[in-house]
């Protein structure tokens, strides 16, 4: 068996657990924070048999988007932080771990 384990920008998250549910998959939500952004981001967590990995991750990448975002940035002057220029970054997409399980069980 093998955790499929997916960190996506929040606005995805619904899409992603509603597709993977629609194609039989049981998942868990955890709302998480991304560290550059500091912005919502959700960790999906889904147990599935080795066969079936290929499937969970094309269902993530059809339903998780990349997108282009202004955020504003500030530099640090002497006497405090002032706002400078906007900067374009691309958030969005998914990040996907595949790790093996050694022991499951259900209590």
């Amino acid at each position: 068996m093998k955790l499929v384990l997916a960190i996506i920008n929040h606005d995805d998250a619904n899409a992603v657990t509603r597709s993977l549910t629609k194609h039989g998959f049981s998942s868990t939500k955890l709302a998480t924070t991304g560290g550059f952004l500091m912005a919502g981001n959700v960790t999906i967590l889904i147990g599935v048999d080795e066969e079936k990995v290929q499937t969970v991750i094309d269902i993530i990448k059809t339903e998780s988007h990349s997108r282009r975002q202004m955020i504003p940035t500030t530099s640090e002057m002497s006497y405090g932080y002032y706002p400078s220029m906007p900067v374009e970054v691309v958030v969005g997409g998914a990040t996907i771990f595949v790790v093996d399980i050694e022991r499951f069980e259900r209590v």
